[in-house]
């Protein structure tokens, strides 16, 4: 028997997907998997050798709930050098990834009645987050011809007396797209004005490209520090998706509130991870500017093959490792037995016809658009862009 809190929420789009690929890859058969939301790179060398330091150094105990004060410190370093923000340890949490992060800051700040802007194509877990915190998640989509940029206008049409947050995500998941220092301030005026709380997750930060550089809402007013919860972690940047280390910067009194939610849930962060993360953010920035260099490769590659399937747009992503193609004008095309009458068609049509994994776009709150990692090797991504395209030219050539 589920609770009714449970009965309304599913499961994660993104980890089926990936799910039924990896269980055709079992039965042998040649799965191309573009829905996986994480990095192709390793863990850099000197993240795995901090590892297996503090196991050696048996540092393998009980930790701080909200982290290890090493960890903490070097957070406040980095956002004070690389963002252009202040904070204490105090202001900082650390938790078993930024997935965890953001369930805990949806817990201590959002409550019933509160409703929580959420700019789509958001990532999927969002939504569920807030309604589990017993508020409503309020969908303001964005546009593809605007690069899936949320403007200032739009978001001050959207609040409400019962606005309590908005979540901005990047560079985002699933479109890749990210703000310029201009529309982070026009967007915090709106915020200051109307006196929202902004969550900003900034996970993706150190994955943009064209020279790109980065900015943090937090930093673009005085007052945003108190009104923003900037979360990260180190799962993309570093590579480093199963040692589930995220954290969050935030007015003490929320970030004070998170921990005692973590303090009866999870616990501190696994001992180990926080030492490894530690000689991330001291050590791994050749490995992260590597990493970086070749995605762009990557990312240039794949928008333009997808540009070049018939049909379909394209954004260019300017951050992330995703794109977010339109695939609408497949709607109501056949093949075989298969009619396209929804994004999911088309996206078990590309797994069992062309053996490729994609995400529908309606899990991201965008029908007929797909997500489309580019986190492979450049030789899978160019078969993967083949197969699509002979998939795709059977589509309404063949009677359903």
């Amino acid at each position: 028997m589920q609770s009714e809190r449970v009965r309304q929420i599913g499961f994660s789009p993104t980890l089926k997907v990936s799910g039924l690929a990896k269980r055709m890859a079992a039965e042998g058969r040649d799965v191309l998997d573009l829905s996986v939301g994480q990095p192709d790179f390793p863990s850099p060398q000197v993240v795995k050798e901090a590892g297996h330091r503090a196991i050696e150094e048996n540092r393998t105990g009980y930790t701080p709930t909200v982290g290890i004060p090493e960890l903490r410190a070097e957070i406040t370093a980095k956002l004070h050098r690389e963002n252009g923000v202040e904070y204490e340890m105090e202001n900082i949490i650390v938790s078993p990834g930024a997935k965890a992060t953001l369930y805990f800051l949806a817990l201590t700040l959002f409550e019933r009645g509160d409703e929580v802007i959420i700019p789509s194509p958001y990532w999927v877990t969002y939504p569920e987050q807030v309604r589990m915190a017993e508020a409503k998640p309020v969908f303001l989509p964005s546009r593809e011809e605007n690069g899936f940029r949320l403007t200032a206008s739009e978001l001050d049409a959207a609040i409400t007396p019962q606005t309590k947050a908005v979540i901005l995500n990047y560079p985002s998941n699933p479109t890749g797209a990210c703000y310029t220092q201009k529309e982070l301030a026009d967007l915090a005026a709106v915020c200051r004005e109307r006196d929202i709380w902004v969550v900003a997750d900034e996970i993706y930060e150190k994955l943009v490209y064209d020279g790109l550089e980065f900015g943090t809402i937090a930093a673009v007013h005085p007052d945003m520090r108190e009104r923003t919860i900037i979360v990260n972690g180190m799962s993309k940047a570093f590579s480093m998706t199963g040692w589930r280390l995220g954290w969050a910067a935030g007015p003490r009194d929320v970030i004070s509130g998170m921990g005692k939610i973590q303090s009866h849930s999870t616990s501190n962060p696994t001992s180990i991870s926080q030492w490894a993360g530690l000689e991330a953010l001291r050590s791994a920035a050749d490995d992260v500017a590597a990493m970086v260099k070749e995605f762009q490769v990557r990312r240039n590659l794949m928008v333009e093959g997808l540009r070049n399937l018939p049909g379909v747009t394209c954004a260019l992503p300017a951050g992330a490792f995703y794109t977010f193609p339109n695939f609408s004008a497949y709607r109501g095309a056949t093949a075989k037995r298969t009619r396209v009458e929804s994004d999911q068609d088309l996206a078990m049509y590309l797994l069992e016809e062309a053996e490729v994994a994609v995400v529908p776009g309606e899990a991201f709150g965008s029908p007929f658009n797909l997500r489309i990692s580019y986190a492979a090797p450049r030789k899978r991504l160019v078969e993967g862009l083949r197969r699509m395209e002979y998939a795709l030219t059977k589509l309404g050539k063949e009677e359903a």
